[in-house]
């Protein structure tokens, strides 16, 4: 047997700068708006339907936490999906992989709009994660190895601005659409605007100058995972993911059911507008990426985990004011806290960078699955208050691995000072 893991195949050459996307070129304006279109529908498609969980349940007759499988299943096939699709890129490219993505998960929206049992609506959902999974696994990968490391975090933060609208844009269309019109016509009309991104993604974006094939070998990628797994900050990068997008699902899933009721009864359209308070998000995911490049990713990271609780901790509140400012104060947070660790994974991942994206974003989506379920049940048990205990738990563990990675001695690349 083997007392060791075996060496992964030798990566590619360093690249060097010349070929590297500088910014304020027109190369990286192309990249950003295309990364920012494919984070759009990303978002868009995958949190179209948290506002419809209320009409769901009723429509269906079906509870809280039940209701919460129409994200939950989409967000568990992505996660599935991104251990798969990451180590595919790395063999036939990025940009193929991202493009086909696109166009798959748009077109089963389409389909999941003509669905009449909540089974088949699920079903629909299921196709809808597995197919986002390969831009989910495949973005971040891209920017790291064309970006120049200077730039990275500017960069990270402006595809992850793209997830915030994208997030808002779904979540306030069908939001409001709901109150008009049925279902139905809702997510038709959220399949037609990703069919738009999915183009404008495939015409924009630069094909890959950096990208070298590495054979789609089973021993590689799990020799890998291992390699990835014995480094002293991904697990903890990986555990972060997890906790960070679980506490931040759990809060939007549940908040619609609490100002639809007393004392507040709010309509479906003021739920669905209240999505932007994801302006915030888009603001700090591209604002603190870029402290993180000049202050450093372990000051910036664990103080906006701090700023998730303080907004969590206003939304305990009983004004409706208050409530919507810590929606506001967590989702600057929180997108902070994720642009900080996207850009951190492509930095300590010297080698394989495709399947250190895979394992993040599958601790990332696996979290909203787990936790954005789980939460219902501290809402039916507990109401706002067992939801906010909830997400209380998650972010405390976070800090204190926040806190563990602020300790992290420096990792440095062949061809990326001061990585970390």
């Amino acid at each position: 047997m083997r007392s060791a893991v075996a060496p992964l195949p030798p990566e590619p050459t360093p690249v060097v700068n010349d070929i590297w996307i500088e910014k304020g070129t027109p190369a990286f304006i192309k990249t950003v708006l295309a990364l920012f279109s494919g984070g759009f529908a990303t978002f868009a498609l995958l949190y179209c339907v948290q506002p419809m969980m209320p009409l769901l349940s009723r429509e269906f007759a079906i509870n809280a936490a039940q209701s919460s499988l129409v994200l939950s299943v989409s967000t568990a096939m992505l996660a599935i999906g991104l251990l798969i699709t990451g180590p595919i890129s790395d063999r036939i490219g990025r940009k193929p992989v991202m493009v086909f993505a696109l166009l798959c998960a748009a077109l089963s929206t389409l389909a999941s709009a003509v669905m009449q049992s909540w089974e088949l609506v699920l079903v629909a959902r299921a196709l809808v994660g597995l197919s986002l999974s390969g831009l989910a696994a495949v973005a971040m990968t891209y920017l790291s190895e064309e970006i120049h490391p200077q730039h990275i975090g500017l960069a990270m933060g402006l595809y992850i601005g793209g997830n915030a609208i994208g997030g808002m844009s779904g979540r306030l269309i069908s939001g409001v659409l709901i109150d008009f019109v049925s279902w139905h016509t809702a997510m038709l009309v959220m399949g037609g605007l990703a069919l738009v991104a999915a183009v404008v993604f495939w015409k924009v974006l630069p094909e890959s100058r950096n990208f070298r094939p590495r054979p789609l070998q089973p021993r590689s990628l799990l020799d890998g995972f291992v390699m990835h797994f014995k480094d002293a900050g991904l697990p903890w990068l990986f555990l972060e993911a997890f906790l960070l997008m679980g506490a931040f699902v759990t809060l939007f899933n549940y908040i619609g059911y609490r100002l639809l009721a007393g004392p507040y009864h709010m309509n479906q359209a003021l739920v669905g507008l209240l999505s932007v308070v994801y302006l915030s998000g888009i603001y700090s995911s591209a604002q603190v990426g870029a402290l993180a490049d000049k202050l450093g990713r372990r000051k910036v990271f664990w103080a906006s985990i701090v700023v998730m609780a303080g907004g969590l901790l206003m939304t305990l509140a009983s004004p409706l004011a208050l409530i919507i400012v810590g929606m506001l104060v967590f989702t600057f947070g929180f997108f902070g806290a994720h642009s900080v660790a996207s850009s951190w994974i492509g930095r300590r991942a010297l080698k394989a960078k495709g399947q250190a994206s895979s394992l993040y974003l599958f601790s990332y989506y696996a979290g909203s699955s787990v936790a954005g379920t789980a939460g219902g049940v501290f809402w039916h048990q507990w109401g706002w208050n067992g939801i906010g205990l909830f997400i209380a738990s998650l972010l405390a563990v976070a800090l204190l691995v926040a806190l563990h990675l602020s300790k992290l001695a420096p990792k440095t690349a062949p061809d990326v000072t001061q990585a970390t």
